[in-house]
């Protein structure tokens, strides 16, 4: 069975529980609510780059300018296929991971996927310096890159089960949004 070591074990991986996986823009919140929405459902967390970045021993950034987007994204799909047969984990995947092929289709169904949905505005607002960290976004237009990664992800991201608009949104409004919808409720 396959360790995630930057997962935080609260529960067993029940292969019966489906995962929740978060999608969006990077900026749109995945990993901040993805934490919180673990905490609130009792499941564990796996945020997709700190794994990476655990098992390679390094940024994404250095994984990126070393070995190439490709090869990060065969990570990816790897990652995506170890989780194929467990269960029960809230998932924040990296904002591409949704339009690397098949990685969408190894987990669903029966996974729940919840689009994180927000302008590029917004999203580049909310990762302030960060935005320099992250591999795709390193060039001098980043809202124009923001902007075409949504045109070439975003009939993908539409392919979620759930959209939860988060421009303007508290973390907790989100969280509260994104557990009522793992448990089957109607949010708010």
């Amino acid at each position: 069975m396959p360790t995630f070591r930057t997962s935080q074990p609260v529960s067993a991986a029940d292969p019966a529980v489906p995962h929740v996986i978060l999608v969006g823009l990077p900026g749109s919140g995945k990993t901040t609510v993805g934490e919180e929405v673990a905490r609130r459902l009792n499941r564990n967390f796996l945020d997709f780059d700190a794994e990476i970045v655990r098992r390679e021993g390094m940024s994404i950034a250095e994984i990126f300018g070393a070995r190439g987007e490709p090869y990060f994204r065969e990570i990816e799909r790897c990652l995506t296929e170890e989780l194929h047969g467990l269960g029960g984990y809230v998932i924040a995947p990296g904002g591409g991971w949704i339009a690397n092929p098949g990685c969408l289709e190894a987990l669903r169904p029966p996974a729940k996927v919840i689009y994180l949905q927000v302008t590029p505005e917004r999203a580049l607002d909310r990762m302030a310096g960060a935005a320099q960290d992250r591999p795709l976004l390193r060039r001098p237009d980043p809202i124009g890159e923001l902007r075409r990664l949504l045109a070439s992800r975003e009939a993908r991201y539409l392919l979620a089960d759930h959209i939860v608009r988060v421009d303007f949104r508290r973390a907790n409004e989100v969280v509260d949004s994104i557990v009522a919808l793992a448990k089957g409720d109607r949010p708010d």
